[in-house]
């Protein structure tokens, strides 16, 4: 299973919130670079990038601190936050993302979603399907839909996604461990005839190598960990069994 932190960006700097909520905000570290290059030295071959300011925007922002990191690390980053339009997608990609995620455009846009499948192909686009109480949130996690997330990610699968983050809003930044039961429901039923399930990125609530291992035993593909590294309950040194 791939570990990859997370660093998510507020005004240029390493941040982290609870259950989304930008007034829960908590400072890091003022260099995003420095980070990603600590991640880099201790083995870390993935980063996943947020731009919260661009998510609550609608619209890419800090993409000069994604071009800083891609050009500076050999770190394989996915973007997200504030991908609304082609403008923003290709502005990520020209940057140096790897992998770019949609989320509120995938709710909101769905048309212009599947052109990005259609022509960067399910292994480039990533579907973000972050939920409340089983409810696709959107627009930074501001707001809740009134779809339901397995519904959500097996209609897209459908369309040829492959990659899929799903983030179980309740658990983010509480450190109470992740959200097994969904993530369990979610590969169950989201596998195809053949048995093959979509690649489902488990983020939100880790706090423990225990955690991580559950996740890999469950068939997560891969596991975003953030507020449990910053925090110290989970070391890089202890990641190393994992890469």
């Amino acid at each position: 299973m791939r570990i990859i932190p997370a660093i998510d960006i507020i005004d240029g700097k390493c941040v982290r919130l609870t259950k989304g909520d930008y007034s829960t905000k908590k400072i890091y570290n003022e260099n995003p670079l420095e980070v990603a290059k600590q991640f880099e030295a201790a083995g870390i071959e993935y980063l996943h990038l947020v731009d919260l300011d661009g998510a609550k925007a609608q619209q890419i922002i800090n993409f000069k601190i994604l071009e800083q990191i891609a050009s500076k690390t050999n770190l394989k980053i996915d973007f997200g936050g504030g991908i609304r339009a082609n403008e923003d997608l290709h502005i990520a990609f020209n940057s140096g993302a790897k992998q770019v995620t949609g989320g509120s455009i995938a709710v909101k846009s769905s048309k212009i979603f599947e052109g990005w499948l259609g022509k960067y192909g399910g292994t480039k686009i990533i579907l973000g399907a972050d939920c409340n109480n089983g409810r696709i949130a959107i627009d930074g996690w501001q707001e809740e839909s009134s779809l339901e997330v397995i519904q959500f990610i097996k209609d897209y699968q459908k369309k040829s996604i492959q990659y899929v983050i799903c983030t179980d809003i309740s658990k983010d930044g509480m450190l109470e461990g992740p959200s097994i039961d969904l993530y369990k429901d979610i590969i169950k039923s989201c596998s195809n005839s053949d048995g093959q399930a979509i690649k489902l990125i488990a983020s939100g609530g880790v706090s423990s190598i225990d955690d991580i291992n559950l996740l890999e035993d469950l068939g997560c593909e891969a596991v975003i960990i953030g507020k449990a590294l910053y925090e110290g309950k989970i070391s890089l040194k202890d990641l190393e069994t994992h890469f």
